[in-house]
């Protein structure tokens, strides 16, 4: 199929990826704009334009899509359908109407569940044993689509956002290119009212740490933000990022220091405790919390 391809992050890249080994003709790249990154803040390109430079694919990368002006390169592509993963930009109805068979989007969740912009975090923060990949007809409503094709991954214990959503970006690349290999056999499914769930998009104003939560939702959460944002904990005069812990039996008053110890820094929640392994100081590597303990001298009380 001749197609338009939008996407920004790596999720996206491996579709991408995946399309053009399938055979597909890729006529456009949508990607966002290049943005400053790193301690250099220069200007980086997506991991989207990356695949699509070394490929010769066309790149447009517009700050929005409500402006009629700049959809022309969309219609000038003359494409029998877009795909859409993880682009984070808005499509206007107008966009998704270009196209001759519409858009399809690669989301990474059981729709109707965790709808939005983080599907895979709140995943993990929610407990969920189970989530997945939709591929979906879009419309102009907030991932509400009909279904074209789901299949479903379990969660491990330890996943943590990073290691999710390199199965799931496996997932959902191996899933497009089997939705359109037999686009006209599938039969679109409407989404169920019940069941709805919202990934708002995260925060780093959720990252700090609050003791007055359950060891398990503290313990969740830091697995959930694990790359991004990272949870913090304020420690003396510094602020701390925690990067693994476990939820672990233990009473005490919330914040208050258990132990400190070779088998980690164990921190009484509201209900059970918290017992942290890796830690980063500002400006710092990732420790374990064995090495962290010989600089930063820890009194349970």
């Amino acid at each position: 199929m001749r197609l338009i391809f939008a996407g920004t992050p790596e999720f996206a890249a491996r579709a991408l990826e995946a399309l053009i080994a399938a055979g597909h003709q890729i006529a456009l790249v949508l990607t966002q704009p290049d943005r400053p990154a790193g301690r250099g803040m220069k200007l980086q390109h997506s991991a989207v334009k990356a695949v699509a430079q070394a490929h010769g694919i066309p790149v447009f990368q517009p700050e929005k899509l409500r402006d009629a002006a700049n959809h022309e390169p969309i219609r000038q592509a003359a494409a029998d359908l877009m795909v859409v993963a993880a682009y984070g930009l808005i499509l206007p109805q107008a966009v998704l109407d270009l196209p001759a068979r519409g858009c399809v989007n690669i989301h990474a969740s059981l729709l109707p569940r965790w709808r939005g912009a983080a599907p895979i975090q709140r995943a993990i923060e929610a407990g969920d044993t189970q989530t997945g990949v939709t591929i979906m007809q879009m419309e102009a409503g907030l991932d509400t689509g009909p279904m074209l094709l789901t299949e479903s991954l379990k969660v491990d214990a330890g996943d943590t956002a990073a290691s999710l959503h390199d199965r799931l970006a496996e997932q959902g690349a191996r899933l497009i290119v089997a939705a359109l290999s037999r686009l006209d056999a599938l039969t679109p499914v409407t989404q169920p009212e019940a069941g709805v769930a919202y990934a708002r998009k995260i925060d780093k104003a959720e990252a700090q740490l609050d003791w007055h939560h359950p060891a398990e939702i503290l313990a969740r959460k830091i697995r959930a933000f694990n790359p991004f944002p990272g949870v913090t904990l304020p420690l003396g005069n510094d602020t701390v990022k925690v990067w693994s812990a476990t939820a672990v039996p233990g009473q005490g008053t919330p914040g208050t220091i258990l132990a400190a110890d070779a088998g980690g820094i164990v921190v009484a929640c509201r209900e059970g405790a918290l017992c942290i392994t890796e830690l980063q100081k500002p400006g710092g590597r990732r420790v374990s919390s064995v090495d962290f303990l010989c600089g930063h001298a820890l009194t349970p009380v």
